[in-house]
């Protein structure tokens, strides 16, 4: 699926040692939570905080990565400590199941840690989902940041535990001045960003924006909570305890690597699922390197969005720098947010930190 990133070295730490590790389905609610239920929302970063480095998805096949994402942390003036299994290889993943959401249990457990950030995305991230310590996540809020494959792990906590995630960057993503400003908005300041389409350095001198332009669905306003993330990892858990209630959501969606009728036929998915039912309203960002496939006549990418989302009749717009793009921009989920799908700007109405 190209859901790749990258990753890396240790710097190794004393860690809560005593939590075993985890069993499955160990405090896992059977139904998602109640849109009406309050949000818990983590405590904002601050300067010479610890954050806890993890690899919940994708294998490091290059050690020095991890090198590259402690100077990133450091960067922001924060202090990197790395999980114990953060360089294990099982396969493609990143060590065995229970030994990933162990790390991710650990460091919620661990009053030493403000936030998590994976090295990377990759595949995996939903397998761990039964093994992770929900009880132990609701009383102790962190900020977990992340995209891609993430999107499993943002979601199920979300969903199990009402805490507010991030769709943000991964530790290897670039990390340059609009990702850093955007991260540290909304994380550090708890500031109400608002995310909407900049030109490129390549229309700056033109007359008229020729890239990263809104394609309206649905002209219109709405606010409702945003929830969302990658595409294909939203179809592929879809049905289980580990998505959002989504009743009055706005839904962000993106992808890469795709072919359109895979597209097509998770969109499909989403929609004979009820998971488009009551939504307020519809973003959908870049699917990058989605083309068609060999062999094939093909519906375009606009032909298949506009054919699912157009009859809801809620606002929606298409073409959001929202996914596998720079820049990686922070986008709460589970916090109330204002768009305009004519414009094609998403505000948010409330701090997503304390």
């Amino acid at each position: 699926m190209g859901r790749r990133e990258f990753l890396v070295i240790a710097t190794t730490t004393s860690l809560l040692t005593t939590l075993s590790r985890p069993s499955q389905s160990q405090s896992v609610r059977p139904t998602t939570a109640d849109p009406a239920d309050p949000i818990v929302k983590p405590d904002r970063l601050r300067p010479e905080q610890t954050v806890g480095i993890i690899s919940p998805a994708g294998a490091t096949f290059v050690p020095e990565q991890l090198d590259i994402v402690v100077d990133a942390v450091r960067g922001l003036g924060l202090v990197p400590r790395v999980a114990p299994h953060t360089l294990d290889r099982y396969g493609y993943l990143a060590g065995k199941d229970e030994d990933r959401a162990a790390d991710v249990n650990q460091f919620f457990a661990d009053p030493t840690i403000a936030a998590l950030l994976p090295i990377q995305g990759g595949w995996g991230s939903s397998r761990i989902l039964p093994y992770l310590d929900y009880d132990l996540i609701r009383q102790n809020p962190k900020i977990i940041v992340g995209f891609s494959d993430l999107t499993a792990l943002l979601l199920g906590i979300h969903a199990q535990t009402g805490l507010v995630t991030f769709h943000g960057p991964n530790g290897l993503t670039a990390w340059r001045s609009p990702q850093t400003t955007s991260f540290r908005q909304v994380l550090f300041e708890a500031g109400l960003s608002q995310i909407q389409n900049q030109r490129s350095a390549a229309d700056r001198d033109r007359l008229m924006q020729v890239s990263n332009r809104v394609r309206t669905i649905t002209p219109g306003q709405a606010e409702g909570r945003l929830i969302g993330g990658n595409l294909s990892i939203l179809s592929g858990i879809v049905g289980s305890p580990y998505v959002p209630n989504l009743d009055g959501a706005i839904l962000f969606l993106e992808d890469v690597g795709e072919y359109i009728y895979r597209v097509d036929r998770m969109i499909t998915h989403l929609k004979l699922a009820g998971v488009f039912d009551n939504l307020a309203g519809l973003i959908f960002g870049q699917c990058s390197g989605c083309g068609p496939g060999s062999d094939y006549g093909s519906l375009t990418l606009e032909d298949v969005i506009r054919d699912h989302i157009q009859p809801l009749g809620i606002p929606a717009w298409s073409g959001a720098t929202i996914g596998h793009v720079e820049p990686v921009l922070t986008l709460p989920i589970g916090t109330r947010v204002a768009i305009d799908a004519t414009t094609g700007s998403i505000q948010m109405l409330e701090a997503a930190v304390k």
